[in-house]
């Protein structure tokens, strides 16, 4: 993962609630509205919120019929994990 993509996926989990859509959707696909009842955040914050997570790639938009479903780019959750633990312990390793 280079450097800009790891920063951005950082703030993009830098806020608490997008940590929370991230959490839910990591228990299988979810509608916006479906996440909006993880926070206490309006529907249209709640939609600016999955559009920085959508830009940073941690969250995938998929059309179910009428629906739209977020669901997490496992890929990317697990390149930022390797990544962090990349930068070594409190020991520098």
């Amino acid at each position: 993962m280079n450097e800009d993509a790891l920063g951005e996926a950082l703030r993009a989990l830098a806020h608490p609630d997008r940590r929370a859509f991230v959490r839910a959707c990591t228990h299988g696909e979810r509608s916006a509205g479906d996440l909006a009842e993880v926070s206490t955040l309006s529907l249209p914050s709640v939609s600016e919120h999955l559009k920085v997570l959508r830009k940073s790639g941690l969250l995938v938009l998929d059309r179910r019929g009428r629906n739209w479903m977020y669901s997490t780019d496992t890929a990317r959750l697990a390149a930022v994990s390797e990544a962090v633990a990349a930068l070594g312990g409190p020991d520098g390793t």
